[in-house]
């Protein structure tokens, strides 16, 4: 690959292996591990929420004379 380390070089690699650790390197995806899932899910409620409120809400039209004329 490269040049050799030396003395000095692999006394740092081996001091640095601890950072390459699995129990440190995949901390992000495991610290919350329902967290992908609970954003899907809350992503397809909001858009078939949004979808249902535009096919089937009652139009503001209609709405608008009735409270109009409840003064």
């Amino acid at each position: 690959m490269g040049k050799p380390l030396g003395p000095t070089g692999e006394f740092f690699r081996r001091r640095d292996e601890w950072r390459k650790h699995p129990m440190l390197t995949n901390q992000f995806r495991h610290a919350l591990p329902g967290l992908g899932t609970a954003i899907v899910a809350f992503t397809i409620y909001v858009a078939g929420e949004a979808a249902y409120n535009k096919f089937y809400a009652p139009s503001t039209h209609s709405n608008s004379h009735a409270t109009s004329h409840s003064h």
